[in-house]
């Protein structure tokens, strides 16, 4: 059945009570930004507590249901025949063709569920129930109702126009970006940062994000795997200002005047100096990191508490509680883990000492980085005013 309809339900935003239309109009924004890179077109409706989209060419179905699902604020995706009323007869013989060219296979069962919006149609909801499964039974012979758990649940809705459909297909859920703010991600080339940063944009957060290069120690293939990335979490974020920052005379720096058991501690601390600032030049109200506990020797509490230090802004870890395997398996849903395992180094793992301080003392740490003091400031400045900043967008559906 080709269908040029599609009804989209939401489920958190159905409870914001009076600034409701707000998250339901950045829905609608995030809908045609998906859908601008389907090839068709494509109009989409507010109505009366409802989202549509309609086809109005010819156009990909499968592409396009691709794109929706990566919309944060669908809950689900339901085709539809939408048909106007002319009359209980009509809708009957719709739903007959519509069970016909759905399920080629008469041996299921079913149930009608209606819902009567509009209530001066004719028939009452229980009416049109009992009305249009007689004359499906009467139809096809084989098929059987079912009130309790039906192979198929034909659902039908009276408004403006009728609405007839059997199949949800699961969205993404969450929220639409941009209805909660904006925040940087610290990115890097490996499997949780890309992760961390799909599950903010999850609940609607924009998300910026920072990659700290160390080159000649990392490659522009490095790089370019950052940029990679952060295109593959634009399919859910949206576009993403990705800023490089060269981080290598800092590093040095750190390497050369202090402990080498602190230098991952120190590094990130600088890091999240960095990064604070260019989220606070962008717009942003807080840090997200793809940090776990545990994982390694700079995401211990400690190790946590240490980093922290230095920051006024709020800082996300989302995925704070879960284990390697929990997180590889949400990269490999959103498709950046085939990216995130290239072999191409970052400058955390190039400078990583032999047997890290696993519970800094953060007083030894902040001595530590008084060593610093009269050369690490004019680096620290260097490193932002030689800040690149690319702008990251999807590529064009058909090529993920």
């Amino acid at each position: 059945m080709k269908f040029q309809s599609f009804m989209i339900k939401y489920a958190e935003i159905g409870v914001k009570g009076k600034n409701r239309y707000l998250f339901e109009d950045a829905l609608v924004r995030q809908i045609r930004r998906a859908l601008k890179a389907v090839e068709g077109s494509f109009r989409v409706l507010k109505e009366d507590g409802r989202i549509y989209v309609a086809a109005d060419a010819d156009y990909d179905y499968e592409e396009t249901i691709d794109a929706l699902c990566r919309v944060f604020g669908i809950a689900s995706i339901c085709p539809m025949v939408q048909i106007d009323d002319l009359g209980v007869e009509d809708l009957c013989a719709q739903a007959v063709r519509y069970m016909d060219e759905m399920y080629p296979d008469k041996k299921i069962t079913f149930k009608v569920q209606s819902r009567r919006a509009r209530k001066n149609y004719p028939l009452d909801s229980n009416g049109i129930n009992a009305k249009l499964g007689e004359v499906i039974l009467n139809a096809f012979p084989d098929i059987r109702v079912d009130v309790h758990h039906p192979d198929v649940l034909l659902c039908v809705e009276i408004r403006q126009r009728i609405n007839i459909y059997s199949e949800a297909i699961p969205g993404p859920g969450g929220m639409p970006v941009g209805t909660n703010g904006k925040a940087m991600l610290l990115l890097s080339g490996g499997i949780d940062s890309p992760v961390a940063g799909y599950m903010m944009a999850k609940r609607g957060v924009v998300v910026d994000a920072v990659y700290f290069h160390a080159p000649p120690y990392t490659s522009d293939r490095a790089k370019q795997k950052v940029v990679d990335l952060a295109r593959l979490v634009t399919r859910y974020s949206g576009p993403i200002n990705l800023h490089v920052v060269n981080f290598t005379e800092i590093q040095m720096a750190i390497y050369e005047i202090c402990p080498h058991d602190e230098l991952t501690i120190i590094m990130r601390r600088y890091m999240m100096k960095i990064a604070q600032q260019l989220a606070g030049e962008s717009g942003s109200s807080a840090l997200v990191t793809g940090e776990s506990i545990g994982q390694v020797a700079s995401q211990t509490l400690k190790s946590l508490a240490a980093t922290n230090e230095v920051c006024t802004m709020p800082v996300f870890r989302p995925l704070i509680c879960f284990d390697k395997q929990e997180i590889v398996e949400v990269a490999k849903k959103i498709g950046t883990f085939e990216t995130s395992i290239l072999p191409y180094e970052d400058c955390c793992t190039i400078f990583v000492a032999k047997h890290p301080v696993t519970k800094p003392n953060l007083n030894a740490i902040k001595r530590s980085e008084a060593k610093l003091a009269g050369k690490i400031e004019e680096l620290y400045q260097k490193a932002l005013d030689t800040v690149e900043t690319i702008w990251v967008e999807a590529e064009p559906t058909g090529i993920f």
